[in-house]
């Protein structure tokens, strides 16, 4: 069995619903997680945009989310789950923050980890150092990929 992250907003590959986008109402997406691997410990979930290289010149982060409990199923909309932790996107905050491609359609990857420990790293902290820390406990890994023009 494989992990698997889906929305029940929008299909793999299509189309992100405005609204989640960061000059909307800038919420998360719902997210469903299935076949969570028994003896994960936690969960992570990192949201950035690869097609910003060619804009900005890097792989922009939107969300970063870490210590999630195993048994959680859904994400809500516009939520985070209890107990967990968020990382500084490239917005500078420490929240989602939607979609906001600034030059043409964008494709947008929501990679979630199953972890066979709890990360031992502070709130606000980056991608780079949640990945550091993440080296050698990830147990599975799915992703969720969307689009969005400006």
């Amino acid at each position: 069995m494989y992990m698997k992250i889906e929305s029940t907003s929008f299909e793999n590959g299509s189309e992100i619903p405005r609204k989640y986008g960061y000059k909307k109402d800038n919420i998360n997406p719902p997210i469903l997680i299935k076949e969570i691997p028994n003896e994960a410990k936690s969960l992570a979930l990192i949201m950035d945009d690869p097609d910003a290289m060619g804009a900005v010149g890097k792989i922009w982060v939107h969300w970063i989310v870490w210590n999630i409990d195993p048994i959680i199923r859904e994400i809500n909309e516009n939520s985070v789950p209890s107990n967990s932790i968020q990382g500084k996107t490239d917005f500078g905050e420490t929240v989602y923050g939607g979609p906001a491609p600034p030059d043409k359609e964008h494709t947008y990857i929501f990679k979630l980890y199953a972890l066979d420990k709890k990360l031992d790293i502070n709130e606000g902290s980056s991608k780079s150092q949640v990945e550091e820390a993440m080296k050698g406990h990830i147990i599975d890994e799915a992703k969720l990929e969307g689009k969005y023009a400006p």
